[in-house]
């Protein structure tokens, strides 16, 4: 029997064999107390690579952002946010349902930034009848795609100039890194730590295209990272021996960056073997993730389960999602391909 091709999200990868490796090799303490040496260095590695001074391990990229929102935002407070950023509509609301925070969504542009004059048009104004504005929360990458560099630069000194913190959701940073290095002679680090300069604090998660098992690590200032600790604890997050997870994602810092590109080749291939087919809109990908729009509602029905009888896993929660990571490749993707065809009779 075939493998399965799972291209619902690369939160499925597999740890390598040598991820594996430095897992069991990691020393360990007990980070609660602060003293598991595995968990410190990541943290130390991941602040240094983006340009911070301290990083906090977080079990998932959920929390290192509530954490993030909870240590920028008072209650009360509001952050200004997408419409389809993770932080807004993907993380069960935690910031205003845990922290009493309100979210402010804007409409994103099609290249999935949010418009400046947008922005500015919703912070409040200093009066009681408003949530006060404290945050900026941008994404990058944004459904796979790359904010512009000169838009980060924009659209933080707008926020700056209006006294609003800046946050970066990060959960796919070295993808957007990897896409623009070309800017930066070829160094996917050195365009990431650019990235984070624009932000007073980033979340990176490490468990999607960087192929660790669990975990991310939230970046800011010292003070604001001890704040963040702080939330942490309160939301469960405190981890003993967690040196285990760290040492699978310091793995992965070190070693499936510049990896990304491949998955990125592989969703322009996918991308290519779809482009043409009677019925469907396929989205160019600029990173790893290929979205498909389906014209017949008939048939938009039917393709998740029948491309799961083929052997390939896809998510169409509202549009049809391909997700290309570490554990799938070319053979993979033209199963996927030649499953799509057979369906739409292409």
């Amino acid at each position: 029997m075939s493998p399965v091709i799972d291209l619902r999200s690369d939160t499925v990868t597999q740890p390598t064999a040598a991820m594996r490796a430095a897992m069991a090799a990691a020393p360990l303490g007990d980070d609660v107390f602060g003293d598991d040496p595995s968990v410190n260095a990541l943290q130390d590695a991941t602040a240094a690579r983006l340009g911070f001074e301290a990083g906090l391990f977080m079990p998932s990229g959920t929390q290192s952002n509530l954490c993030a929102l909870l240590s920028h935002c008072q209650r009360g407070d509001e952050y200004l946010v997408g419409q389809y950023a993770h932080t807004f509509r993907w993380e069960g609301g935690g910031a205003a349902v845990l922290g009493s925070i309100q979210p402010q969504p804007i409409a994103h542009a099609p290249d999935g930034s949010l418009p400046l004059a947008e922005i500015e048009a919703q912070i409040k104004p200093d009066d009681a009848h408003f949530a006060r504005s404290r945050l900026l929360c941008l994404e990058n990458t944004i459904g796979g795609k790359v904010l512009p560099m000169s838009y980060l630069a924009e659209a933080t000194q707008l926020a700056s100039r209006k006294g609003l913190a800046r946050h970066l959701d990060g959960a796919r940073l070295f993808n957007a890194a990897v896409a623009v290095a070309g800017e930066f002679n070829g160094d996917a680090y050195a365009a990431a730590k650019a990235i984070c300069s624009h932000f007073d604090s980033v979340s990176v998660c490490f468990s999607k295209g960087l192929g660790a098992p669990v975990g991310s690590v939230l970046c800011g200032s010292r003070d604001f990272i001890k704040q963040a600790h702080r939330w942490r604890k309160m939301c469960g997050g405190g981890m003993r021996q967690a040196g285990l997870l760290a040492a699978a994602a310091q793995h992965a810092l070190d070693h499936h960056v510049n990896r990304l590109a491949d998955d990125h080749a592989l969703a322009r291939r996918l991308a290519d073997g779809l482009a043409g087919i009677n019925g469907l809109t396929v989205e160019a990908p600029q990173t790893n993730i290929v979205f498909v729009d389906v014209t017949a509602a008939d048939q938009a029905a039917g393709v998740v389960p029948f491309l799961k009888s083929r052997g390939v896993l896809a998510t169409g929660l509202y549009r049809l999602r391909f997700v290309t990571h570490l554990d799938v490749d070319a053979t993979g993707i033209d199963r996927a391909v030649a499953a799509m065809r057979e369906y739409f009779g292409a």
